[in-house]
């Protein structure tokens, strides 16, 4: 069994640590840019193509990889949107030559293309913030919503969205006031943005309303793996906010059985990711968006006792099939150094933080099966930066914005 991973990212080794820990393999890691994420490792090898993006150089290496090592039981697995993307669009010319399980290039689309996301969560009984779809004829008009402010603000395309360039761009954006909102509109349309932006109804609350739920369905439909990751901390950085720096597994069966009959009866296949955040309002969960893959904070699930790549051996190398496991015990998975944590988490889950801290937590960069001095040194530099960052950016937060909205880096690995 020999994992080919797309991305050189947090999530690639993540994926690459959690199928060492459970089998003793080593990966191949391939992407655009050599990220200090995976460099100097034992565990993986990595290999820079840098228009790997680009579909015929896409296609040409794993063809070529498929047949240098077709002896062997390659696993295919995808760290980015645009990865997963490339992957369900030539399902055909790859299956020959590797193991994966992925939605079709249509399904794709639908779940990628934000707009057509929310139809299908109004189908499926999703919850998801009220929205209003903006075009580029709307913004010259000058946007008033039906929601009151703050809103959240992001692109429908977020991978060609991703390309563009311009000052002051974010993933997603927090909007306080209709003028802010015609102006950052103006800004992302002059950049060369053509699709719908969304517009969405802020939830209220802070990092301990965020949520991450992971799934795994096989190759006959049916889920396999759920695993649920209550936010601790989410980042500050103005580039990085949206993303989880501390996440908790907690039991999550008061939800599961809603997503897993969502996942079941669309028809999905392989790994899924929502971003979630809970709505006081309500007493509902409302969800952002699926990624078509593992979470880029993956490695949560592999650290609360969740080892994920199981469920895709399982499924495609041993053909088992076993009854769906929901995952309910706790583990702590952090990125920010413990300080950090116990001083900005909020502190209505304080005591939670204070006790999984207490019980030991897992850093996914730092393995002790692949330690080395270059790969302390990233591993001390991150923990030091941190409190750095959060003591500056910290203070300055005016609470989390939820689940991926806002500001995720979205870099092209």
């Amino acid at each position: 069994m020999f994992p080919v991973i797309l991305g050189t990212d947090i999530n690639a080794y993540g994926v690459a640590r959690s199928f060492h820990e459970a089998y003793g393999v080593k990966s191949l890691c391939i992407g655009r840019k050599a990220l200090r994420y995976t460099r100097s490792s034992k565990i993986l090898e990595v290999m820079v193509i840098s228009n790997f993006d680009e579909d015929t150089v896409f296609l040409k290496t794993l063809k070529e990889i498929g047949e240098k090592y077709k002896e062997q039981k390659l696993l295919l697995i995808s760290c980015g949107d645009g990865y997963t993307s490339l992957m369900a669009k030539y399902e055909n010319e790859l299956k020959d030559l590797f193991s994966f399980n992925i939605v079709t290039n249509q399904q794709q689309q639908e779940l990628e293309n934000k707009i057509d996301f929310y139809k299908i969560c109004e189908q499926y009984g999703l919850d998801y913030p009220e929205t209003l779809l903006i075009s580029k004829e709307m913004v010259e008009k000058k946007v008033s919503l039906p929601f009151e402010y703050p809103v959240a603000l992001k692109p429908n395309d977020s991978i060609s969205y991703l390309d563009l360039n311009f000052p002051g761009k974010k993933k997603a954006y927090k909007i306080e006031t209709e003028e802010e909102l015609n102006k950052v509109l103006q800004d992302i349309y002059k950049s060369g943005y053509k699709d719908y932006m969304i517009a969405q109804d802020f939830i209220p609350g802070d990092s301990d309303t965020m949520a991450v739920l992971n799934a795994y369905v096989n190759r006959k439909g049916k889920v396999k793996m759920m695993c649920l990751g209550q936010c601790l901390l989410d980042a500050v950085l103005p580039a990085e906010i949206g993303n989880y720096n501390a996440l908790v597994t907690v039991d999550g069966e008061k939800i599961y059985p809603q997503y897993q009959k969502f996942l079941e009866d669309y028809g999905y296949r392989g790994f899924a990711n929502f971003d979630l955040k809970y709505d006081i309002r309500d007493g509902k969960y409302k969800v952002f968006e699926i990624n078509i893959r593992q979470g880029r904070s993956s490695y949560y699930m592999t650290a609360g006792g969740c080892n994920f790549t199981k469920f895709l051996v399982d499924d495609l190398v041993e053909k088992k099939d076993e009854p769906v496991y929901y995952h309910k015990k706790r583990g702590l998975w952090l990125y920010v150094d413990p300080y950090v944590l116990k001083k900005y988490v909020p502190r209505s889950i304080f005591p939670m933080a204070k006790a999984e801290l207490k019980r030991g937590f897992a850093f996914t960069q730092w393995y002790e099966k692949d330690r080395n001095f270059t790969r302390f040194l990233d591993y001390i530099r991150r923990r030091l930066s941190s409190i750095k960052i959060y003591h500056y950016y910290g203070k300055k937060s005016s609470g989390s914005v939820g689940g991926e909205m806002i500001g995720r880096t979205g870099e092209k690995r």
